[in-house]
């Protein structure tokens, strides 16, 4: 992927300099009306800002032109280093760069759950013989029958049934009280136990009355059938009110709360919804699932005559979520590749800067962010990806000393500047020899003037464009003491040499400085702990076997860096 990436963006970018190439070459309005054009304070590297001239050129990196900034401008930001991409206003147009400002506003998200519609199971009875008997006539005789609360379903023929009402048309006082109770025990409702006294005495039959109103979901048995007591008659259940089950898994379980609305969907209907509240999160949590159950109360009305919600539906549903108002950040801003998530913001003036961000809940459009930003930041949220495309360009290109200091290219220097830079060029070339060769006591002599050199080279590049970073990283790493150990002292000849080689590599383009040679190590981080794995150091012939940080160990361990 960012192999993709890396290629799209060089042939994007590639394209917006031809354009700004051609911008520049047409003819300029100001100029043939016989307005004096405007000079530029010095070139620079749209690509790799910390590429710097005075006089026109090309980027020594990726060979792009140097655009020129002129005096008011502020040209491109290079203080991010590798994280910081500064394009060109035809490169923003080509790549479609859009931002949007941070904002603390309600995260909305929808939450997509699927699931089943069942039965309201409060609702739903078995009906059972209460005593030993024989079903006579059954008025309700086939599944999906509805019935109503009440509604007779059985004609049937007891025996002790029967004798108990007749004790019960004979009794007074407490005694027929107390068969009344009795009555109520073999299954009979009050209504029915005060009709008694009415009941023909040639009747044999009695009635075994619905409990509920609701749908017949189970038949168990047929007119002449004998059934004993306890065996299951029917089966009842009420859809007037369905209940969609489904389940919340834990990284859902921060948006759900009781009394959220759900829109329910079903293929049966389509075009149809349904709308309930959560009325239930089951505490049980199921390990092996790592989720839970979760229960929305939907309405199901009779339309034509039959229910609309069928028992056992497939359904989805969406859980509408409206969190309090936080800092977020439009989805499509995030990049994140890995743990951790980077944004770049506007900085103004063609520059985007990489910010880690870290991240709380997502929303539908929005992202929240816990930490990273504020509230007016202006992020990336179009083109965003090639922008990271040519940062993870810029830190393959850029050498560790150069990660963090500007290079300055120079065609001209003072005879002062020469003989510095000369001098500053053997007590370099001297102390890496020194340390190839293992020779700690050559070292520390050797380095007695690298602090008056240093000092010297320091005060004659001041005043050229671009120096001040490097040389300030320089003067900081020149100061030698002695050492009783060599691992001490190429940790200080790495710092140093290091620092040395970005003020001085460019000096190679001048004229003069045929002797002065660059060489890399690709495994410096294993002879210095800490240490980038490329390291480079100066010197002025071509000897191989040079190596001032492995030394004798791996002394052929380099390549030359040509100009």
């Amino acid at each position: 992927m960012k192999t993709f990436i890396t290629i799209l963006i060089t042939a994007t970018l590639a394209i917006g300099g031809t354009w700004l190439l051609r911008g520049r070459m047409s003819p300029n309005p100001a100029t043939s009306s016989g307005t004096a054009e405007r000079e530029p304070i010095f070139y620079q590297s749209a690509m790799h800002p910390w590429i710097k001239s005075d006089k026109p050129g090309r980027c020594t990196i990726c060979g792009m032109e140097l655009t020129p900034v002129y005096a008011g401008e502020k040209g491109f930001d290079a203080t991010g280093g590798g994280n910081t991409v500064a394009l060109t206003q035809t490169q923003i147009q080509v790549l479609h760069v859009q931002t949007d400002e941070a904002k603390v506003q309600p995260l909305v998200h929808t939450l997509q759950v699927a699931g089943m519609v069942d039965d309201d199971a409060t609702r739903h009875r078995i009906i059972s013989a209460y005593v030993d008997g024989r079903v006579d006539k059954l008025h309700v005789n086939y599944m999906g029958a509805e019935v109503e609360g009440g509604q007779p379903l059985v004609d049937y023929y007891s025996p002790n049934l029967l004798q108990a009402e007749r004790e019960y048309r004979q009794l007074t006082g407490d005694l027929k009280k107390n068969t009344a109770l009795r009555l109520r025990q073999m299954g009979l409702t009050r209504e029915q136990i005060e009709a008694v006294a009415d009941k023909s005495a040639d009747s044999l039959n009695s009635q075994i009355l619905s409990p509920i109103g609701g749908t017949v979901v189970g038949q168990s048995v047929y007119e002449g059938q004998y059934v004993t007591a306890g065996e299951k008659l029917f089966e009842l259940a009420d859809f007037s009110t369905m209940w969609f089950m489904f389940r919340a898994y834990e990284q859902d379980l921060p948006w759900i709360k009781i009394g959220q609305t759900v829109t329910v969907t079903t293929p049966s209907l389509p075009g149809k919804s349904f709308e309930g509240k959560i009325t239930f999160i089951d505490p049980n949590f199921e390990e092996s699932t790592r989720s839970t159950k979760v229960r929305v109360e939907l309405p199901n009305p009779k339309v034509d005559g039959r229910r609309e919600l069928l028992h056992k539906l497939y359904a989805d549903g969406a859980v509408k979520v409206d969190a309090p108002p936080v800092l977020t950040v439009p989805r499509s801003s995030i990049i994140q590749t890995g743990p951790e998530a980077v944004v770049y913001i506007d900085q103004n003036g063609g520059a985007y800067a990489q910010t880690p961000v870290k991240l709380g809940r997502r929303g539908d459009k929005l992202v929240e962010i816990l930490s990273g930003l504020k509230a007016g930041d202006k992020v990336v949220t179009n083109g965003n990806l090639l922008i990271d495309g040519q940062a993870e360009m810029n830190r393959a290109f850029m050498s560790p000393a150069t990660e963090q200091m500007p290079v300055v290219m120079t065609e001209a220097l003072t005879t002062p500047q020469r003989e510095a830079i000369q001098n500053f060029i053997k007590v370099a070339d001297a102390m890496a020899a020194a340390l190839s060769a293992d020779d700690l006591a050559a070292f520390n002599k050797a380095s007695e003037p690298a602090m008056s050199t240093t000092a010297s080279l320091t005060e004659s590049l001041a005043n050229i464009s671009g120096t001040k970073e490097s040389l300030a990283a320089l003067s900081n790493a020149r100061h030698f003491h002695g050492f009783v150990d060599l691992k001490p002292a190429r940790a200080a000849f790495h710092k140093f040499i290091m620092a040395a080689t970005s003020v001085l590599e460019p000096m190679r383009h001048a004229t003069g400085f045929p002797e002065l040679q660059v060489w890399e190590c690709p495994m410096v981080d294993r002879a210095v702990p800490g240490a980038p794995k490329k390291g480079r150091w100066i010197q002025t012939n071509g000897r191989p076997g040079n190596n001032p940080f492995f030394g004798a160990a791996m002394s052929e361990c380099g390549k030359e860096i040509k100009p």
